[in-house]
């Protein structure tokens, strides 16, 4: 039996949740699936296919994306997103730290790969610090609401600071200690790099830990190395420090001990509230020298008009860049490409596919857009470009869906909500969950912050609820057990590794699918009727959504 066939008849069962939008089949019979099982490989094969070399920013990758993406909204009837055109223009700047890059920590000359990774996201040609007093700020947090000030009573001009990843109350667990194992938005990297920038640090350094970070090093590595792409900001990111990095526990770990401390002693003082930094005694010079290109890449932007609320929007969202080809370290084989199957040509397979979806049905009433964003894998810019350029008024967007790494494997009895427990669309996921015979769950690493590390996190912070899933652990056929381990495995041996492919006949979409049927039914409902629903009370972003529905309404 061929694949897409075999997935289509094992889904029938589960997916009873098509009946809320094609009704059940004749005589009772179990629905028809609303996803187009062979749509949705025969997109997911072309994108990730070598021929798209990894679909990064900047390289003939890019282009044959975006062509093919215009393309397929084109043949859909979809308008373009701002009436004349389906690309929105996002302008970056590529800074690639050559092969010299050097930092010495102390009398430890680090090896660059090896031990450390380092960057500037200065736009210029050197940048440099030399001879800077060493600093251990624990978490480099500083957050009012929990009491916590990493850098209280301590001077960082012209300083290194050196940041551990997560949240302080990740080693010890401790619920009341901000959340405990869930990582919050002060974990995660991109604010330690821009809090020691606020705190007027010469150079700031992450101490990488596989577990709280995530990720391996291999993976800092392949993500850091190379060319890096940023935003274009008026000042160049003068603001920024001058020297950006990780470097290893073991290297931390040399540090520490020439300095006269150890680093889980340290730990566990940096989780304890009144830490305060500590001066080391030693010091800190580094140096990258950049070759810089200016350039353009693309969100692409397609919109199925409303037939009778055309100013309210239901947003389907995906990103489709991913790493593109490996600079240093290959996958089995010599393999050099980066294809990003999982991460994300399911996601921008699968807006593809629910494009097809309701271009074959009915118009809805409210309009629903498709966008397949740039430059996620660079900090999330393609969104927060949309967000602070948006095409149709953020207030009056509904939700916004998103889609990142739809994993392959079997259906699941579970679906787990990334930041569960934050907006009413769970209440819409957990209907047509119900007619899928699954139950939501929070997510079972909320530690690594997934929350923050994904597109929708962007409309959130302006407002926007969103809606994060993916498909559960508890597999149907095999188990929790079995769930867990597929889900480390990928982790460990091919999250942004060459080996994050499409094997035809040999990847189970079933698990996509499944998703994918949910996320039909969570929009269709969005898109038929009138609610506006919003973040719970409580939530860090409920507060900026009444401002700008209040605003919208007062109008």
């Amino acid at each position: 039996m061929p694949s897409v066939v075999r997935y289509v008849c094992t889904l029938l069962v589960p997916l009873t949740v098509a009946a809320c939008a094609a009704g059940a089949g004749p005589g009772g019979a179990p629905p028809r699936p609303v996803i187009d099982a062979a749509g949705f490989e025969r997109h997911l094969a072309t994108l990730a296919s070598d021929e798209f070399e990894g679909r990064k920013p900047g390289t003939r990758g890019e282009q044959r994306t975006l062509d093919y993406l215009v393309a397929e909204f084109r043949r859909l009837g979809l308008e373009p997103g701002d009436g004349s055109s389906y690309l929105q223009r996002v302008p970056f700047v590529e800074i690639t730290a050559g092969s010299d890059a050097a930092l010495r920590l102390g009398a430890d000359a680090l090896s660059i790969g090896r031990d450390a990774v380092i960057w500037t996201k200065r736009v210029v040609t050197e940048s440099s610090v030399t001879d800077s007093p060493l600093v251990f700020v624990g978490h480099g947090v500083v957050a009012p609401e929990y009491g916590w000030n990493d850098y209280a009573g301590l001077d960082m001009r012209g300083k290194t600071a050196i940041i551990l990843i997560n949240d302080p109350g990740w080693d010890v667990g401790d619920p009341t200690l901000f959340n405990g194992r869930a990582m919050t938005y002060y974990g995660r990297w991109t604010y330690k790099f821009e809090e020691a920038a606020r705190q007027g640090a010469a150079a700031a350094l992450i101490v990488h830990e596989t577990e709280p970070a995530a990720y391996g090093w291999e993976t800092v590595v392949n993500s850091w190395s190379g060319p890096q792409l940023d935003t274009v900001t008026p000042d160049g990111n003068a603001g920024r420090v001058a020297l950006e990095g990780w470097i290893t526990r073991e290297a931390a770990e040399r540090l520490l001990r020439t300095a006269g401390h150890d680093l889980d002693e340290l730990k566990r003082r940096a989780a304890q509230r009144g830490f305060r930094g500590i001066e080391l005694g030693l010091d800190a010079s580094g140096a990258v020298r950049n070759a810089i290109r200016r350039g353009e890449s693309a969100n692409v932007v397609g919109v199925l008009r409303g037939a009778r609320h055309p100013n309210e929007y239901v947003v389907y969202m995906a990103h489709w860049d991913h790493l593109g080809r490996a600079m240093s370290v290959a996958g089995a084989g010599g393999d050099v490409i980066f294809n990003g199957a999982v991460d994300n040509a399911t996601g921008t397979a699968g807006l593809l596919e629910l494009a097809s979806a309701f271009a074959r049905r009915p118009r809805p009433e409210r309009s629903v857009v498709f966008l397949a964003l740039t430059l996620e894998e660079s900090g999330l810019l393609g969104s927060a470009h949309f967000v602070a350029q948006p095409l149709f008024p953020l207030a009056q967007t509904v939700a916004a869906l998103n889609m990142d790494a739809l994993h392959f494997g079997g259906p699941t009895r579970d679906v787990a909500v990334i930041g569960y427990g934050a907006s009413e669309l769970e209440r819409y996921l957990e209907t047509a969950a119900a007619r899928q015979r699954r139950v939501l769950r929070a997510e079972p690493t909320p530690e690594k912050g997934f929350f923050y590390r994904s597109d929708h996190f962007n409309f959130a912070k302006a407002g926007v609820p969103a809606l994060y899933f993916k498909a559960g652990i508890d597999d149907l056929e095999r188990g929790s057990a079995w769930g867990q381990q597929q889900r480390a495995a990928f982790e460990a041996q091919r999250y942004h590794k060459p080996g994050d492919e499409f094997i035809a006949g040999g990847s189970d979409l079933r698990a996509p699918l499944q998703d994918l049927e949910l996320l039909y039914a969570v929009g269709a409902r969005l898109a038929r009727e009138r609610a506006f629903p919003n973040w719970y009370e409580g939530n860090e972003f409920r507060a900026v959504r009444d401002r700008s529905r209040a605003l919208m309404q007062s109008r």
